[in-house]
């Protein structure tokens, strides 16, 4: 069966493993307070050009989600997201399970604009029953988007212009960053990002590593008490050396962005293969994210021989399925995929 489905269907780099082995036996201080994690947050630093960096590390992205935002907004305030965003439909209403409102805005192939942002904010201060309403806090968006386009260097400078203007704090998800920074004609770098965002995270669980994610407040902006609201969100790991041994490894000589680009690489040739096919795409991606549309009854032959994610009805003969690489997909699963295709 071949297994498309996800970049998180794995498990972890063998370089990866191997430092989890090695290391196994060792005692270490909990909490991350660890050799490990302090050089991994180091790493994490340079690689961001971020040297007053606040880099704390997660085991998974919707309690990196829930704890970053609810830890920023204030009792009365909501988040503002793509109506696509992940914390708008995939993470099982946890926003709002700590008492915020996701504020969803329309998207552009899940892209958040500036120019849907601040019209938005301009009417709702406009409005004089403002006080009544959730006040807009922070602004969320992920790169790449759950329809896996990327935003471009001006499109993220406006947003951050937009928020700046409005002291709303920028967050941008980046579950699948490493995949976003190596694609092909991408002006965006993770030392654009640490400038013009006010908190992100690095994406490990579908980046080579068994799980985690690595935030980062690249001004040394952390909320007071950060690692207390970690752990009242249960999101602090004791035996948090497991998560600095990882992203030690993954930021040592570049292994992120090598294994990132060897995904995008597989991506690339699936692309152009399926377009000499005559495949319908539902959309142009440039990340590890493929979305073609298949015929129902074709989609129901494929299911026995290939796992694919769903994405959306079509129409009512065809429906829209996601095809998406990973840090290790081979040339050979790629060929087999072709032939079945």
């Amino acid at each position: 069966m071949l297994n498309f489905e996800s970049d998180y269907t794995r498990g972890a780099h063998p370089k990866v493993l191997e430092r989890l082995i090695e290391t196994n036996m060792e005692q270490t201080s909990g909490y991350g307070s660890d050799e490990y994690c302090n050089r991994a947050k180091e790493r994490i630093r340079n690689a961001c050009a971020s040297p007053n960096a606040d880099v704390w590390f997660f085991t998974g992205g919707t309690q990196t989600n829930q704890t970053v935002i609810s830890s920023l907004l204030r009792s009365y305030e909501g988040v503002i997201a793509a109506e696509s965003g992940h914390i708008a439909t995939h993470e099982a209403g946890a926003i709002e399970y700590t008492g915020h409102k996701v504020l969803s805005l329309p998207h552009t192939h899940g892209k958040l604009s500036a120019c849907v942002l601040k019209p938005y904010l301009m009417r709702f201060f406009s409005d004089e029953n403002h006080d009544h309403a959730v006040f807009p806090g922070m602004v969320y968006i992920s790169h790449p988007t759950e329809y896996g386009t990327l935003y471009t260097l001006s499109e993220l400078a406006e947003l951050s212009a937009v928020c700046r203007e409005y002291h709303l704090p920028l967050y941008m998800d980046g579950a699948r960053l490493g995949y976003g920074l190596m694609s092909d004609g991408t002006d965006v770098t993770l030392s654009d990002i640490a400038k013009l965002c006010d908190v992100f995270y690095i994406g490990g669980t579908k980046v080579g590593a068994l799980c985690g994610e690595a935030v980062v407040f690249p001004k040394g902006n952390s909320p007071k008490q950060f690692m207390t609201m970690i752990k009242q969100h249960g999101a602090l790991l004791a035996k948090g050396r497991l998560l600095g041994i990882q992203f030690d490894a993954l930021f040592e000589n570049g292994l992120y962005f090598t294994v990132s680009r060897q995904a995008i690489e597989r991506a690339n040739e699936l692309r152009e293969a399926l377009k000499k096919k005559g495949y319908s795409f539902f959309l142009e991606t440039p990340a590890n994210q493929i979305f073609i549309v298949l015929e129902n009854t074709k989609l129901k032959q494929l299911e026995s021989h290939a796992r694919f994610s769903f994405w959306e009805q079509a129409d009512e003969t065809h429906t829209v399925v996601r095809i998406a690489t990973d840090w290790a997909t081979t040339q050979e699963e790629v060929n087999a995929l072709l032939a079945l295709l």
